[in-house]
């Protein structure tokens, strides 16, 4: 079984990059245990998954829909849905025999890549820029891992292909451009958030999902995980599921322009920032009926602060979007009053920005 980190080869060979995923020819026909349905079942854990699914049933009627919860993907062992993913990455770079894995990341994907190689024992690097939050910089060297720093986000994605290309690395996230999501077996993982979600939810099934996203990595193994609980015969229609951005990406090349194009932009929202777009976001998109919405700092903000103050949630900005993007959708038309949302809160707000200029070694 061949790691393909760039994506599918030939659609790289015809400068139409797009990611690979794993095809599960014959799936269980029951979610008695989640880890059947995932690429390595018994692989060591920290604890990841099973994150708790608030009912929100006062802020349903804020808004105007009919139920309404939120999945806190805080409460994940570094406090974000990244320890999905990583648990993966990990387990596949030990069968794959590699020594030394990475990333580049300047939060949570670092935090979490890092923990789960120290339970490992494997190395790991992690290439941001200067700009890191001074907390997520901590946390990642509590775990032992290598940061290096990169001048711009550009710049990371080099340094890392470098060292993949030369053999020294195994990659977790993506370092081409045009774009193509992370690690494939990493991003599998991502699935077991739609499984959880079936199970928490029962006979109330949800009808739209809301999700912060990038270059797509979580939004695309929710939509996968629901398409294969519908190919397994356990639910009959799939949920709508909504990609929220902070400058028009997706939205642009749901319009007709070409993904493989960048979408300039600057934003506050740094999580679910950068300028690329993803094939499997259209992808993921199309599956399940979904959208893209634009949403503004300032909104984002408030809302942000009102998810704290009143329902006692501190997501991270880029988190609380989820509720900003809801509200736009609401109020379009595209999710109505009967709808039955889940927002996914990707992570807890407990690492807020804060610049650090020195004190990581550099490249050039």
């Amino acid at each position: 079984m061949a790691d393909y980190f760039e994506g599918c080869p030939i659609c790289l060979d015809q400068n139409m990059p797009a990611s690979l995923a794993i095809d599960y020819q014959d799936l269980p026909r029951s979610l008695e245990r989640v880890g059947d349905w995932q690429a390595y079942p018994d692989c060591p854990t920290l604890g990841e998954g099973n994150t708790p699914l608030v009912r929100m049933q006062g802020l349903a009627k804020e808004i105007g829909v009919h139920a309404l919860h939120l999945k806190n993907e805080g409460a994940n062992p570094t406090g974000s849905h990244k320890d999905r993913m990583s648990r993966f990455v990990v387990q596949r770079a030990l069968q794959s025999g590699a020594e030394t894995v990475a990333a580049a990341s300047s939060g949570n994907a670092g935090v979490s890549l890092a923990a789960y190689a120290a339970q490992a024992g494997l190395d790991c690097v992690i290439v941001t820029t200067p700009a890191m939050n001074t907390n997520w910089r901590r946390a990642i060297e509590m775990h032992g891992a290598t940061l290096l720093a990169a001048q711009t986000p550009q710049r990371r994605w080099q340094v890392l292909a470098d060292r993949v290309r030369a053999g020294d690395w195994y990659p977790a996230t993506n370092f081409i451009v045009p774009a193509v999501g992370s690690n494939p077996f990493g991003v599998d993982g991502y699935r077991s958030l739609a499984f959880e979600l079936f199970l928490q939810l029962g006979t109330d099934a949800c009808t739209d999902i809301i999700v912060p996203t990038s270059r797509a990595d979580l939004l695309w193994g929710i939509a996968r995980g629901y398409c294969d609980l519908q190919k397994a015969g356990l639910i009959d229609e799939l949920p709508h599921i909504h990609a929220v951005e902070p400058f028009a990406r997706i939205s642009n090349a749901l319009a007709g322009a070409d993904y493989r194009d960048h979408f300039e932009g600057h934003s506050a929202l740094t999580s679910i920032g950068g300028s690329t777009v993803t094939y499997q976001a259209l992808d993921a998109i199309a599956s399940c009926g979904g959208s893209a919405v634009v949403v503004e700092d300032e909104p984002t903000y408030d809302d942000q602060r009102r998810l704290a103050r009143r329902y006692g949630f501190y997501l991270e900005l880029s988190s609380a979007a989820v509720l900003t993007g809801l509200r736009k959708l609401v109020a379009q038309g595209t999710v109505g009053r009967d709808a039955r949302v889940v927002l996914v809160g990707t992570s807890s707000g407990g690492c807020e920005y804060r610049a650090f200029s020195q004190g990581i070694a550099s490249v050039d």
